[in-house]
């Protein structure tokens, strides 16, 4: 082993560590650099070096794992356990001082497809997923922009949405059944309950009859601020969902409803059910191109009378980028440079002639064919002559890809291109009505304004959810502080519209420190109680959803370019 101190364990301390893991793990313990370089960062702006990589080869590892660490905690030793799946998090989720469980190499496993279900295991990526699921006519619609190097773990840990999440919801509303392995190292299914049922949990004399009795005693006994306390939006990734658990008019107790979301910090999750849906065969895009950004709260709020099943924006800043880098996107699509230049002709003659529009909004509307969706958008863009704006229909799905592809490929291209500069995803989730939009915009565009970030604007602006990513030099002093003041006034703008500070990407390390200021210090209390009915010892994945700060992130921050 490569003689350095990653963190606070002393090089035989971390010895004695892995010497007893690798007394009942079967599965792979790393403790080489490449591999904890590459645990130490996610997709946010973060590095934090855990000691070791463990790599479970089933259930029985994960159980021995838990109940050795949490024997560990009550001893007095700090050592703890961080699901990792793809990490893609944008928000330093997955990163972890102690011991990282990384669940891709053998945790891969579809079990079960169902007419209208699937049962999988977490580190099954998405792009493979998806191949199953459409060769049998279905679909997990709350797919994020990273689909295609995402997992489904970390879309249940996070509750992902993207683009289909204007219609269909996030993948909270698809969560069927969960296992998860609890603080005694005992795999066990939480699934919905009658209250019969919920009755007989409660009776058992064990770890998870007690978390039923306590989460019950909690809902039950705060239910009215708990349901006052929910966002007042269409998605929304902060805190804990007590407000999902109990539904009291049907009577209903489902805990799956709050695992989903909660970042790793209940337990270990081994296996999901989830529901899929038959997705429309045909789909065709309305694009606008807006010369004006503040004209986008009035020509959204008039496109969604027309229900378009996705609505999607990106700014001149992701357009540009895009052009550049065209062999980085043929390369991910498996596709010839000549021909996705040739797609793009139109767009770099815009480029050329100086007439990028400042930001791009595309509307999907899907049919049972291609002439009916096309009918649904240009009924939807007869109706912008009003407006005075350019938008044009597209023929095909073929068509309409090269704008899916600028979207979805935005976030991953300036993180990996922008020489320099640094991606800073702390802002980048924010959700309001679409109704608020018209007050919203024009104050968020001030404070950005006075800033002179360089930053990019993407996002869902059919649920009022916006992805604004700073370019930034993280070599100079005071990064931090920008970061701090910058996310303060706009949290602070975003809560005076009943908004969430977050409505995909979750918390991590970045946004749990604002929970507080989100959600009051009665509710965050209740979410400090929740951890410890699920997680007395802090075992999993501390310092997310609760007990972070500010100081510590910045401690963690990532100056390599």
């Amino acid at each position: 082993m490569e003689e350095y101190d990653y963190n606070h364990m002393t090089i035989e301390k971390r010895q004695e560590l892995e010497h007893d893991i690798k007394a009942f793990f079967k599965g792979d313990v790393m403790d080489d650099a490449k591999s904890i370089e590459d645990a130490s960062r996610d997709a946010s702006m973060f590095q934090v070096r855990p000691e070791l990589i463990l790599c479970p080869k089933d259930v029985k590892d994960i159980c021995a794992l838990v109940s050795f660490v949490s024997k560990q905690r009550q001893e007095g030793e700090d050592v703890s356990i961080t699901a990792r799946s793809a990490g893609t998090d944008m928000t330093g989720g997955p990163l972890t001082t102690s011991l990282v469980l990384s669940m891709t190499k053998y945790f891969h496993h579809i079990k079960e497809i169902g007419k209208d279900f699937i049962v999988t295991e977490p580190g099954v990526y998405y792009r493979d997923f998806e191949k199953d699921t459409l060769a049998h006519g279905l679909l997990l619609p709350s797919y994020p922009a990273s689909r295609e190097i995402c997992t489904i773990g970390g879309m249940v840990a996070n509750n992902s949405g993207g683009e289909k999440t204007l219609t269909y919801g996030k993948t909270e509303k698809f969560i069927r059944r969960i296992k998860m392995v609890i603080h005694d190292g005992i795999e066990e299914v939480f699934e919905p309950l009658t209250m019969a049922e919920l009755e007989e949990k409660k009776k058992r004399q064990d770890a998870v009859g007690e978390i039923y009795r306590k989460m019950f005693d909690i809902i039950d006994g705060n239910y009215d601020e708990i349901m006052a306390a929910k966002p007042n939006v269409s998605k929304n990734s902060a805190g804990y969902y007590l407000w999902n658990v109990y539904d009291r008019e049907n009577g209903i107790f489902d805990l799956t409803k709050m695992i989903v979301g909660s970042q790793g910090t209940f337990g270990i999750i081994t296996e999901a059910t989830l529901g899929l849906i038959k997705p429309e065969p045909h789909s065709r895009l309305l694009v606008i191109l807006l010369r004006n950004i503040g004209d986008v709260a009035k020509i959204a709020n008039h496109i969604l009378k027309y229900k378009p099943e996705s609505f999607e924006s990106y700014d001149d800043h992701t357009f540009r980028v895009a052009l550049k880098f065209l062999p980085d996107i043929a390369k991910r699509l498996g596709s010839g440079i000549v021909k996705i230049a040739y797609d793009f002709l139109p767009e770099f003659w815009m480029v050329l002639t100086g007439g990028v529009p400042k930001l791009i909004l595309i509307a999907q509307f899907t049919g049972e064919t291609g002439k009916e969706a096309e009918a649904l958008a240009r009924e939807a863009q007869k109706s912008l002559v009003m407006f005075h704006v350019k938008s044009n229909v597209t023929h095909s799905e073929k068509e309409g890809e090269k704008y899916w592809i600028i979207r979805r490929e935005s976030f991953s291209l300036l993180r990996h291109h922008m020489h320099g500069l640094r991606t800073a995803p702390f802002i980048d989730d924010f959700v309001v009505r679409p109704e608020y939009l018209p007050e919203f915009l024009p104050r968020l565009y001030k404070i950005l304004d006075a800033t002179k970030l360089l930053f990019t604007i993407a996002g869902h602006v059919g649920d009022g959810n916006f992805h604004i990513i700073p370019l930034m030099d993280f070599s100079k002093p005071g990064v931090g502080q920008i970061i701090e003041d910058l996310s303060k006034k706009i949290y602070a703008l975003v809560l005076s519209y009943h908004g969430s500070i977050t409505g995909e990407h979750n918390d991590g390390l970045i946004r749990t420190p604002f929970l507080k200021e989100m959600y009051g210090e009665r509710i965050y209390a209740l979410f400090e109680q929740t951890k410890k009915i699920f997680d007395p010892d802090d075992i999993f994945n501390p310092g997310k959803k609760v007990d972070a700060s500010l100081k510590y992130a910045f401690d963690h921050l990532d100056t390599k370019m």
